[in-house]
């Protein structure tokens, strides 16, 4: 791995969840997924019941995590984009993962897992105030 990706793998492994995003019936969507990295592989927890890992099993996704909502004065976000594929995980990385939510959307929440091999991996930052007031005009 290139230095910037074991830089990204490192910032990932900071935050437990993030987004992934791909298209299903040729309309981009983003899912939120907990991830874990393993041997450079991204490693996904999604819940089922939505359908979106049936569009991303065999398609090129991206992955994106970030630190935006930490309050800390350097910001990051870092995004892998590969091909993914629909996994069983092993009890390693089960308990990686930690237990999922009991529920999504008022249903039981059942887990599918997919891994991301990174073809790209990028890590962009910011720097500035730690406190960020935004303003919406009417």
């Amino acid at each position: 791995m290139s230095p910037e990706e074991l830089h990204a793998v490192e910032l990932l492994r900071r935050v437990p969840y993030g987004r992934v995003a791909t298209s299903m019936r040729a309309l981009p969507f983003l899912a939120l997924a907990r991830h874990i990295v393993v041997d450079g592989r991204v490693v996904l927890r999604m819940h089922a019941g939505f359908g979106y890992h049936q569009a991303c099993n065999g398609s090129v996704v991206a992955y994106g995590a970030d630190n935006f909502h930490s309050g800390e004065a350097r910001m990051w976000s870092v995004q892998f984009t590969g091909t993914a594929q629909t996994v069983e995980p092993t009890t390693a990385e089960l308990e990686l993962f930690g237990p999922g939510p009991h529920y999504v959307d008022g249903a039981l929440f059942d887990p599918v897992y997919m891994r991301i091999e990174p073809q790209f991996v990028t890590v962009h930052s910011l720097a500035g105030q730690a406190e960020r007031q935004f303003q919406h005009a009417l």
